[in-house]
């Protein structure tokens, strides 16, 4: 069965964040931010769906309010038909051993006082499973599983090249066998040749495992490469949404279209859209009605006013634009 027609492993419906500052003597008045606002989406078993947007734009803060690692304002999240936000601490503990992350820094996810090893085992002990001699069982087939060898078990982590300290996150990430992991921007900080043997061993290990993953990134090639469906951030809410050819294909939002027109390419003849104009506005004071408005070049009157729903453009693919269209249906929209 194709991960289109699957029942949804993972549903995440109208989850919201607010962040309040100030109150204090320095900043008697208070600020709220709007880290995440109204973000639903869904991902089936055995499934990619790639998170994409510029830095600030809610990705992180998404990831980890559906593993509860932050506690959202609103909404819900359901992961195999369980509500994720009525679990007791020690029912969240236990369904931690299915939904693990792999963060951005593969140096600072890592105790540096701690060998690899007991990096791997370290999971396993805090939740019961096993003993001594089926962990370490464990651990070496972990290390075999992305690419070590026995012998790093002994290693700290300054011991490790980028690289490695990331595989030897995806191991510990798989100690508890989780059935869905979500990837903070998990090869962002490696160089741009490891960053390819990281991915690759990514998707080896959805298919060998038959793992489900939510990949946020910024880096639209990475997200091409390794999802099925993308959902394309800005300021805190999904503008648009659907299938990896119908984003990247015929994007319909100006703001993804934008986006990709930022990506550098050598290929002759590629249609260009549009840049961006001016800054992100504070999502402290987000604009009225579309948020993207203020750097629109088609934006109409109605744009500040009305907050565009997602519009369905095709199967599966949906916008939040008063005027989407696929770009290959509009050359016109095209504003240089």
């Amino acid at each position: 069965m194709s991960a289109e027609t699957q029942e949804p492993l993972l549903i995440v419906e109208q989850l919201s964040k607010e962040f309040v500052s100030g109150g204090g003597k320095l900043l008697a008045k208070k600020r709220t931010l709007r880290a995440v606002d109204d973000v639903s989406f869904s991902i089936a078993k055995g499934e990619t769906l790639g998170l994409v947007g510029e830095s600030g734009c809610g990705k992180t803060t998404t990831g980890r309010m559906v593993l509860r690692l932050i506690e959202p304002s609103s909404g819900a999240v359901r992961f195999r038909g369980e509500d994720v936000l009525a679990k007791s601490p020690p029912e969240m503990r236990r369904l931690r051993q299915d939904m693990q992350i792999i963060f951005q820094d593969p140096f600072g996810a890592l105790n540096p006082r701690m060998t690899a090893g007991e990096l791997i085992i370290e999971p396993m002990v805090i939740h019961g499973v096993g003993d001594s001699v089926s962990r370490e069982r464990r651990l070496r087939q972990l290390l075999d599983l992305v690419g070590l060898t026995p012998q790093h078990a002994s290693r700290f982590p300054h011991e490790f090249s980028g690289g490695q300290r990331q595989r030897l996150c995806i191991a510990r990430a798989l100690s508890l066998e989780p059935d869905f992991i979500v990837c903070d921007e998990a090869v962002s900080a490696l160089d741009v040749s490891v960053q390819a043997q990281v991915l690759n061993l990514l998707q080896d290990l959805k298919r060998e495992l038959g793992l489900t993953y939510l990949f946020i990134s910024h880096d639209l090639g990475v997200v091409r490469h390794i999802s099925e469906r993308v959902a394309v951030m800005y300021l805190g809410q999904i503008v648009e949404m659907g299938p990896r050819a119908a984003i990247f294909d015929a994007p319909s939002h100006p703001y993804t279209q934008a986006l990709l027109s930022s990506v550098p390419s050598a290929a002759k003849g590629r249609k260009s859209f549009f840049t961006i104009p001016g800054d992100v506005p504070s999502a402290a004071r987000p604009p009225s009605g579309c948020r993207f408005h203020t750097r629109c070049p088609i934006a109409q009157p109605i744009c500040s006013t009305t907050a565009p729903p997602p519009k369905e453009l095709s199967s599966g693919h949906t916008a939040a634009c008063h005027f989407a269209a696929p770009f290959n249906a509009s050359p016109d929209r095209i504003v240089a």
